[in-house]
């Protein structure tokens, strides 16, 4: 017997790796997260990432009568579109992908809209409804709040765009905002269109630095400059008298979780030193209620806050260095993230 386990072992090991191996190509293992295309000549340079991942562990499909299946689809292509409605970038990229649909769709376009939540209220239903009726989103909606359809893609970022031929092969892909005159040439190109006719603008205009996305909920925060380190339990911060760029503080009643910051009592106070020309805010409240956005001096805006949303506090040309303070009046105001625009 003890002569035998040895090739137990090594048999056992080998059917391990088998499995993991038929486990890791099923998921679309070849797919890389990166750009994938080159431009040559008008056409697009297309690549075999392989086959395309199914629609797995959807809670919910919305804008269509029945689940949809990637293997039902062959003969058509089709653009997936991993998104979440309060991600500025996935907002920005909506109105190009609605138009993609709306002009191709005759042509043989399906687009695919998969809605994988990065905080919790995003996994409600009427929420994303609420959104897709806002962005005027016709194609399907696949709620992904379990990741499934995400990791099946073996996906990392909002918004990520998967196009696949009609053979169900994904042969491009793009991650974040621009490149939209790429990738509609490249559907074009996927319909026997003239890829050279296209309606979208570059989308690659040169940036300028600006703030990055700044989280309230401890797993993510690394931007916060009161003295006191933040716990779980409520808390009450004083603004320092210096606020680093890049960095917020707090006046109140707080009290943090893994993904938010929560007014206890009211009144309270967020105040931001930020560099760039627009400021949004994932918040929410409870309750509805008024808060005042006030920014160096500009004149204040009042924003109602609500369902927990993308919320704009500043929209301005002014690109530079600015201090944001936000007066909220009562308790239940959640906040989630900051995200900036130039």
């Amino acid at each position: 017997m003890k002569k035998a386990l040895p090739y137990i072992l090594i048999a056992i090991v080998i059917l391990l790796a088998a499995g993991f191996y038929i486990d890791r190509t099923s998921r679309m293992d070849l797919l890389p997260q990166k750009e994938s295309s080159d431009t040559e000549s008008g056409d697009t340079q297309l690549k075999n990432y392989g086959p395309a991942a199914d629609f797995v562990g959807v809670s919910k499909w919305l804008n269509t009568d029945k689940p949809i299946s990637i293997n039902n689809l062959k003969g058509k292509v089709v653009l997936v579109d991993f998104w979440t409605y309060s991600c500025i970038n996935c907002i920005r990229t909506l109105p190009y992908i609605t138009k993609w649909y709306d002009t191709y769709k005759d042509n043989g376009l399906v687009v695919i809209g998969v809605h994988t939540p990065e905080f919790a209220a995003e996994k409600v239903t009427e929420n994303v409804e609420r959104a897709i009726k806002q962005h005027t989103i016709n194609y399907p909606v696949a709620q992904d709040n379990d990741f499934k359809t995400w990791n099946a893609y073996r996906n990392r970022y909002w918004p990520a765009k998967y196009l696949v031929d009609a053979d169900g092969t994904v042969v491009y892909t793009h991650f974040g905002e621009g490149e939209y005159d790429t990738t509609e040439k490249v559907i074009r190109q996927l319909l026997g269109l003239d890829p050279q006719t296209v309606s979208t603008d570059t989308g690659n205009a040169l940036r300028k630095p600006q703030t990055p996305e700044i989280y309230f909920g401890l797993e993510r925060l690394e931007y916060f400059t009161n003295n006191t380190k933040p716990r779980t339990t409520p808390e009450t911060f004083v603004i320092p008298n210096r606020l680093d760029k890049h960095h917020f503080a707090l006046e109140g009643a707080w009290q943090f979780d893994d993904e938010k910051t929560t007014l206890k009592t009211g009144p309270g106070k967020i105040k931001l030193h930020f560099q760039g020309s627009k400021v949004y805010m994932v918040a929410g409240s409870p309750i509805e209620q008024s808060v005042t956005a006030k920014v160096d001096s500009f004149n204040p805006t009042i924003i109602n806050i609500s369902t927990p949303t993308l919320y704009t506090l500043f929209d301005s040309s002014e690109y530079g260095d600015h201090v944001l303070e936000i007066t909220i009046p009562n308790a239940g105001f959640e906040a989630y993230t900051f995200t900036f625009g130039q």
